[in-house]
């Protein structure tokens, strides 16, 4: 038996959020909500061999996105009869384990630390049931913790079912709840569903527990933004808003420096150095590390990429992507799965690099491709070169050596390789190795046509 697992509720109705995808995939910082509340489960230790996801049997989306995260321990509700027919299609899971942590899918602000203050009490307290509540000034929408004339915990009331004095209450339910499993699988074979929405609620539990004897407590959460959840767009839009600026306050207090945060996103997990500066309309999400002194922005893309110090990035667009110390790169440049651009390389405008290792101080100017292609050090592009990695069935590889210097216009077709230290010309298209300290002008000759402008009968407008 498991000393500890976790139901996460996740089969809650999409309508209202007026998506093709359950409200639990919709996104805060670039990540589905339940993968935040799936990380907060994990953090406190409890593992995802021990997390149970209760989804709709419409939740395709819902189980390919836990399988990708290595955890397929779901478990579906036929029909949507509230919270506690909810917790009910994961019986299996709960006999398994003396205490269960019973969680929303759409409120992605519940920490690990909550989670584990909650199970110290609840544990420390031998209570059966130990509810998270929060105080908030606006409890419109939420359940009410009711509190006997003793101030010992009763019960919990939904706002549709709430009295007026009861309405009053500011202490809410925060939807997170830790029970000894025994106890809560007596409560659920108890449950009705004698209620203004005629559901099986989940917090009708507790009454159930209290009057057959159980004990039942509370935890106050210091954060309050734990309770909140996603039920329409203007949620998600708050949600995203209260998140962006947590992860700008952090990296404040870290050294980071923002002129201004307008059109700013930093995913959650980002990393960034002191000192470095994030310019508006700035994009910064999965697992990316930036160091220090660097200046990202403006306009800027970046996913999943490691990125030394130093480092200028102008309306750039890098995905996946390595970048070692004091490189330059932008306006207009985009990196592809699989670049590294090793120090003080530098990128001009409108160049696109794919799958590609640059060497130590080489030049890619401006209006260039490279594809699939291994740089040297010192090496230098002109204008408009291309290295043609494509044949319409496979892709090839371009070596370029050291200090090479690829003319204007340069054709490169893989494979091929150019040599140390040497040079292509202007306008060639190369199509053979070229040795290294050797001159390779591949063009057609020039045919010079005489009296040209006599003999062209030109097409004028009137």
């Amino acid at each position: 038996m498991n000393s500890y697992c976790a139901i996460i509720l996740a089969a809650g109705d999409e309508r209202r959020m007026r998506s093709s995808v359950p409200k639990v995939m919709c996104k805060v910082l670039g990540d589905p909500i339940l993968g935040w509340v799936l990380d907060s489960v994990n953090d406190a230790g409890i593992p995802e061999d021990c997390t149970g996801v209760v989804i709709a049997s419409s939740s395709g989306a819902v189980k390919d996105y836990l399988g990708e995260r290595g955890s397929n321990l779901t478990f579906v509700q036929p029909e949507r009869k509230g919270t506690g027919h909810a917790v009910i299609q994961a019986k299996e899971l709960i006999a398994d384990s003396e205490n269960v942590l019973v969680l929303n899918g759409d409120a992605p602000f519940i920490d690990g630390d909550t989670i584990t203050a909650a199970l110290n009490e609840h544990i420390h307290r031998r209570n059966d049931v130990t509810v998270v509540t929060a105080d908030l000034p606006d409890p419109t929408d939420y359940g009410r913790i009711i509190r006997s004339d003793t101030g010992n915990f009763s019960a919990i009331v939904e706002q549709k079912d709430c009295s007026l004095v009861q309405l009053g209450i500011t202490e809410v339910n925060s939807g997170i709840a830790w029970f000894r499993s025994d106890v809560l699988l007596k409560a659920l074979d108890g449950l009705g569903c004698d209620n203004a929405a005629g559901e099986y609620y989940l917090t009708d539990t507790v009454s159930l527990i209290i009057s057959g004897g159980g004990k039942a407590g509370t935890y106050s959460a210091g954060n309050t933004d734990i309770v909140l959840a996603a039920n329409s767009r203007s949620d998600l839009l708050r949600l995203n808003i209260i998140a962006k600026m947590n992860v700008i306050e952090r990296l404040l207090d870290e050294g980071v420096e923002f002129v201004s945060t307008d059109g700013i996103i930093i995913g959650r997990n980002v990393k960034i150095g002191r000192d470095t500066s994030i310019l508006p309309g700035t994009i910064i999400r999965g697992d990316t590390v930036i160091g220090e002194k660097c200046v990202i922005g403006p306009n800027t893309l970046i996913e999943n990429c490691k990125i030394g110090n130093s480092v200028t990035l102008n309306s750039v667009q890098a995905y996946e992507s390595r970048i070692s110390d004091r490189v330059k790169a932008g306006p207009f440049v985009q990196l592809r799965p699989g670049t590294v651009l090793h120090d003080g390389v530098k990128i001009g405008d409108f160049v696109e690099i794919k799958n590609s290792e640059i060497g130590v101080n080489t030049a890619v100017a401006h209006l260039t491709y490279l594809g699939d292609s291994d740089v040297g050090k010192g090496v230098n592009f002109g204008c408009g070169c291309v290295t043609a990695n494509y044949d319409g069935v496979k892709k090839y590889r371009t070596k370029i050596g050291d200090y090479a210097f690829i003319g204007c216009n340069t054709n490169l077709i893989a494979p091929v390789e150019i040599g140390e230290n040497a040079c292509t010309g202007a306008g060639s298209t190369i199509t053979s190795d070229v040795p290294p300290d050797s001159l390779a002008v591949e063009r057609a000759q020039t045919k010079i046509v005489e009296n040209w402008e006599k003999n062209f009968q030109r097409i004028k407008k009137a």
